[in-house]
């Protein structure tokens, strides 16, 4: 790789002529294509004869089982739909447990004779398909040989169109298992756990004397994201293979002065994010937020909540919009938790909430009755968070999120509740069973007495908690940027409908009056599980002692954090609401455990490569030159300059001398050493290379630099 690439990218960021402003304003047009990319309600309605249509969108919008004889009727919709607008193949569109989505394309094309075809697409073709199972992760649920894997429609998350430059692709939503059955995606136990939290609901409501209603659990998920110049990222050898540095220094400035975070948006990034609105927005996925977050060259992009399902299957959608879309502006799309050491990385705050014929559960009501189902609901998820801390940390695991939980914008790794000062101070009555009023304390009477007045957004949010009460819904916080939802939604829907149906099996053994029997409920919950709440700064040194003494599960990586998913107590309650079954849920662990291992060795490889191959070279003919130098000038009886050639010198040689010990090292745990062996031998390495940075000069290092790639764009 020549000295001069590095800047040779500079100088083409810097003579790119920017766009000009448009002379007069577009016409908008988002809300005449929004959606446009879709086979939604109104296709269905127009494509479908109106009984069928009927029978899928009760299936669709109720959840009502689908009937099989709708298939070749939608089938055919489906493609003619598709046809119009320009698709020629189609794909069943998954979620393996790789972290990413899969597809395989089909044409329409089905051939009649000789030389003869037509555009065919059948009920067979869309309710299932068959894929090559062995080459995806199943973490012992069948063997390599074992090659069938079997794709199935999901009727509830619509089909769409993914365009390309040369035409386009009719995309069916499925769900991905094993011959066998076992689920070897996403996207099945996701659908699993909503089923199993809507059952344990209704249960619940019925107790309140509530009709028979539609449960529905929503999900807004933010997406953090990195974006730099594409020029610089093809010469990082570990963006290009692990997604983050391993080396660099860090820059004068970064996000010390804190003038990134909501900052104005800068023309190159706004019309990149202008595009990806446009492909959303097609794609009926409602993106409503997008700015610059507190890091350089860090963004977000929000979307409005939608039904859970949806919401996973449009994350996914995203994620793969903004990496496409920032290739085609001369950006890299980093979604990795941590690219660049010392400053912010990316996260996915899910945001979960609940509703029950309309009414959002996790919002305070008007009445008794509505306060004494909210108060219950928040209990049973309280209840839920204390009990299975650690199961729910196991589903944010991974190695790039290791970097950034407990760091300044992360919270930490210690699994806890924020309510607020007001909701605590209701708990707190709850379970004392008396009220502070402007008249004095009072006897308190869940659904009875209404709860002191609570409009949303009463207080501060809380950036240090994992699991924070935002008014109407919880904010997760800790799952990674660049990690599938549907594994820590799926989780969390299970864990909450066990603690729901834990609750009504006791109202269902306590006679007497309902609404005491409820109180002394809920006061019970409240003193079990209040240790979960906290309320304070996760980040501060005293937490995590105060967690142990709490009895707070503390799992700082990931390696601690997915042995969880091994215990028989966590595979029981997922086998009981059939979710997954105890080999499901091992097969989760052996597929992180794995993964993990591989990125680790794939990091230290790169790092490895890179310090020997590019930064060896150079440090080693920059002291050479230094050296040739310092002789020369010796031998000329210079007496200016020696000082200062021999300093340089001495330092570059110790760090050459340095950086060979510490190559060495990370060999030797490369080859034959443990884990952590490697892990700390990367590390000493980076220490070392980022101090050579330093040394070298500027025009000479072969890496962009984090000054280049965090700001030059």
């Amino acid at each position: 790789m020549s000295k001069n690439n590095r800047i040779h990218a500079i100088n083409s960021i810097a003579e790119r002529v920017p766009d000009a402003p448009s002379a007069s304003l577009p016409a908008d047009t988002s809300m005449a294509t929004y959606g446009e990319d879709v086979f939604g309600e109104k296709e269905i309605r127009a494509f479908l004869p109106k009984a069928t249509a009927a029978k899928l969108l009760a299936t669709v919008n109720e959840g009502k089982p689908l009937d099989p004889s709708i298939a070749d009727d939608v089938a055919h919709a489906m493609k003619d739909w598709a046809l119009a607008k320009g698709a020629t193949h189609f794909t069943h569109w998954f979620q393996p447990l790789t972290g990413g989505t899969a597809e395989k394309h089909d044409s329409f094309v089905e051939p009649r004779g000789t030389a003869q075809a037509v555009q065919a697409f059948s009920g067979k073709n869309l309710i299932g398909g068959e894929a090559d199972a062995s080459s995806f992760p199943s973490g012992g649920l069948r063997s390599t040989f074992e090659a069938r894997g079997y794709t199935a429609w999901d009727p509830t998350s619509p089909a769409f169109i993914k365009r390309h430059a040369n035409g386009a692709t009719l995309c069916i939503p499925t769900a991905f298992c094993s011959y066998r059955g076992e689920a070897l995606d996403s996207k099945t136990p996701l659908l699993r756990s909503v089923q199993a939290l809507k059952k344990a609901l209704r249960r619940l409501m019925a107790h309140f004397g509530q009709p028979d209603g539609r449960v529905s659990v929503t999900l807004g998920a933010e997406q953090e994201y990195f974006l730099i110049d594409r020029g610089f990222y093809m010469q990082r050898p570990d963006l290009l293979q692990t997604g983050r540095t391993v080396f660099g220094a860090a820059p004068a400035k970064h996000q010390q002065l804190e003038d990134h975070y909501y900052g104005a948006i800068r023309p190159r990034v706004l019309k990149f994010m202008t595009e990806v609105e446009d492909i959303l927005w097609k794609l009926g996925i409602p993106a409503k937020t997008r700015h610059n977050e507190v890091a350089p060259a860090q963004f977000e992009l929000a979307p409005v909540f939608e039904d859970l399902n949806l919401a996973v299957d449009h994350n996914m959608l995203i994620m793969e919009v903004l990496r496409q879309t920032a290739e085609r502006h001369g950006f890299e799309c980093l979604l990795h938790e941590k690219p660049f050491e010392g400053v912010n990385g990316s996260g996915k705050h899910c945001n979960w909430s609940i509703a029950y014929n309309g009414r959002n559960l996790l919002e305070p009501g008007s009445n008794p009755k509505e306060n004494a189902i909210f108060l219950t609901v928040l209990s049973a998820i309280i209840r839920a968070i204390d009990k299975h801390a650690d199961i729910l940390r196991a589903m944010t695991a991974g190695a790039g999120n290791d970097h950034r939980l407990g760091a300044n914008e992360a919270p930490p790794a210690i699994i806890s509740v924020f309510l607020g000062d007001e909701l605590n101070a209701v708990m707190k009555a709850i379970e004392t069973g008396t009220s502070a009023r402007a008249a004095g304390r009072t006897k308190l009477k869940v659904g009875v007495d209404t709860l002191p007045p609570l409009p949303r957004d009463t207080t501060d949010r809380n950036r240090t908690s994992p699991f924070a009460f935002t008014g109407n819904k919880f904010e997760f916080r800790a799952p990674g940027s660049s990690q599938n939802c549907a594994m820590n939604q799926m989780v969390l829907n299970t864990i909450v409908a066990e603690s729901v149906d834990a609750i009504s099996d006791k109202l269902d053994a306590m006679p007497g009056d309902f609404n005491a029997n409820l109180q002394k409920l809920l006061q019970r919950l409240i003193r079990a599980h209040k240790r979960v709440l906290f309320s304070g700064d996760g980040y501060s040194v005293d937490w995590p002692k105060e967690a142990a003494r709490r009895g707070l599960p503390n799992l700082p990586d990931t390696r601690s954090a997915i042995q969880p998913l091994r215990d028989p107590a966590n595979q029981k309650v997922f086998a009981a609401y059939g979710v997954l079954t105890e080999g499901e849920l091992a097969s989760r662990y052996e597929i992180a455990l794995e993964d993990y291992h591989r990125r680790i060795r794939i990091e230290g490889a790169v790092a490895l490569d890179i310090a020997r191959s590019m930064v060896r070279p150079v440090v080693a003919d920059e002291f050479s030159k230094l050296a040739t130098a310092l002789s020369v000038a010796k031998k000329d009886g210079l007496k200016t300059g020696i000082a200062g050639l021999k300093a340089l010198s001495v330092r570059l040689g110790a760090g050459l001398d340095d950086l060979h010990v510490k190559c060495e090292r990370l060999d030797k745990a490369l080859t034959k050493g443990k884990h952590e062996d490697q892990i700390d031998a990367m590390r000493d390495l980076r220490h070392t290379v980022d101090a050579l940075e330093h040394l070298v000069d500027d025009a000479r290092w072969p890496l962009p630099k984090y000054r280049e790639m965090l700001f030059i764009y």
